[in-house]
């Protein structure tokens, strides 16, 4: 993560928004899914078109498909004096969606960004392959492992197509020479996300789901063969959610793209995921297909929550309904 100018999150993170564009290294230097709602569209079709350049194949990137496995071993993690994680252990299954999810303060967020070593460990490893991250130089770990954070911060007035560049910045040489495969990349990037009519307006004056889509371009011009999102659907109608959705879906595909993510909305885990893993208090309850993990006594117990379990009926995973207390015929 190394780079002349670095992209401040918010103030505690001290580091960037992805795992491409930081601080830290020496100065100067550039830093099989699911069924999908909206498959077919022409909007997902436009998208996928987009996909070949901006999938990890090219000589700046691993091979499609070809990623190490991205795993945590005992980690420990906390903030202001209190554990959050004690001894966790999970593998992101290599080429495969995982969908991880759980109520709020869970400690969600804290274990990715400490996978994406965004937040240090107090205990633990996490491995890419058989590398230890933590020996890993900012720059490495930044052309295999792509992070988008929940909050990310532009400084004023930089525009769209300028921030989605600084997704190119880990394979760019000492110089950070800009080049005619790097204007592709960033071309492709941001056409998949729908962003590429915004690309000379200030990030500033965008709408909070135009810049969430600016970010997931930064991202996807990063071009890594490991991709991790904290909640990245925040700030997006319904629509948007199922182009990003369909997005990552055929870029894991197409390309072979390992997608790790956290979500709220349990019925689009499910739906768009291979591999579900189910959080509370700091500890995984429940991980696996989502056919097998997503039953009622799983989310009661998680979320502390009546619900019924029933398939899908578009895509025939499984689809939690809520109890509550009023608005039932029994």
């Amino acid at each position: 993560m190394a780079c002349s100018e670095s992209i401040p999150l918010r103030a505690e993170d001290g580091a960037t928004p992805t795992a491409a564009v930081g601080q830290g290294d020496a100065a100067g230097s550039a830093g099989s899914a699911r069924p999908a709602a909206a498959a077919g569209s022409a909007r997902s079709a436009a998208a996928a078109r987009s996909l070949g350049d901006i999938g990890p194949a090219s000589a700046a990137g691993p091979a499609a498909g070809t990623s190490p496995t991205l795993r945590a071993e005992g980690v420990v993690l906390g903030y202001d004096g209190r554990t959050v994680i004690d001894g966790l252990d999970l593998s992101l299954p290599a080429g495969r969606i995982t969908a991880i999810v759980g109520p709020n303060a869970c400690g969600k967020s804290t274990l990715l960004r400490g996978m994406a070593r965004l937040h240090p460990l107090s205990g633990g490893k996490v491995l890419l392959g058989d590398r230890d991250v933590s020996a890993m130089s900012r720059r490495e770990l930044a052309r295999a492992v792509g992070m988008l954070p929940q909050s990310s911060i532009a400084p004023d007035g930089v525009r769209v197509a300028e921030l989605v560049a600084r997704g190119r910045y880990p394979h760019q040489g000492w110089f950070g020479r800009h080049s005619s495969d790097d204007d592709a990349v960033v071309a492709s990037a941001l056409a998949a996300t729908g962003v590429a009519d915004l690309a000379d307006r200030p990030v500033q004056d965008l709408s909070g789901g135009q810049r969430q889509r600016v970010w997931i371009a930064m991202v996807l011009a990063q071009q890594t063969g490991i991709v991790l999102l904290d909640e990245p659907t925040t700030f997006l109608d319904v629509r948007h959610q199922l182009d990003l959705l369909d997005l990552l879906t055929s870029l894991n595909r197409e390309r072979g793209t390992t997608v790790a993510m956290v979500l709220h909305e349990l019925n689009l885990a499910a739906r768009y995921s291979d591999h579900l893993v189910v959080m509370n208090s700091g500890r995984i309850v429940a991980e696996g297909d989502p056919g097998e993990v997503l039953t009622s006594d799983v989310v009661h117990g998680a979320f502390d929550l009546d619900s019924d379990v029933v398939p899908d009926p578009v895509s025939g995973t499984p689809m939690v309904v809520p109890r509550g207390r009023f608005h039932t015929t029994g």
